[in-house]
């Protein structure tokens, strides 16, 4: 029993959350993220972590709304995307992240929303439309 288990979790992390990793990307970069405030744009940024699958979800999230940039008629417009690996200690201190799967919002140089570990995708889409 305790084989069979161990077996299921190694076929677990091997198969399955190098697949979540492969989505990640850093994207922050300070000098971005200060112009993209300084033109008026509403900054969304979100921490990650390898192997994280809540990471990943939140991710995915935010790619469909930058993508489809739009939800029952409204426009997800003049917004910046930017994610990071919380490991990076210069960023996670820059903008005080110190848990993976953080997700900020800021507007007019203010940080106006931070939710941790949030996936769902609704509530992910209505913090975006009360900024807009």
């Amino acid at each position: 029993m305790i084989k069979k288990t161990i077996i299921l979790f190694f076929v677990q992390f091997f198969l399955i959350y190098p697949s979540f990793s492969m989505e990640k990307e850093t994207t922050f970069n300070k000098e971005l993220f200060n112009k993209a405030q300084s033109e008026g744009k509403i900054v969304v940024v979100s921490s990650w972590i390898k192997y994280c699958s809540s990471c990943a979800s939140q991710m995915k999230v935010l790619n469909k709304a930058k993508n489809e940039g739009k939800l029952l008629d409204i426009k997800f417009e003049n917004i910046e995307y930017f994610s990071f690996d919380v490991t990076n200690k210069d960023i996670a201190n820059l903008l005080n992240v110190k848990f993976q799967t953080t997700l900020l919002i800021y507007k007019n140089n203010k940080e106006i929303y931070r939710s941790l570990g949030e996936t769902t995708e609704d509530l992910i889409y209505e913090a975006l439309k009360k900024v807009i």
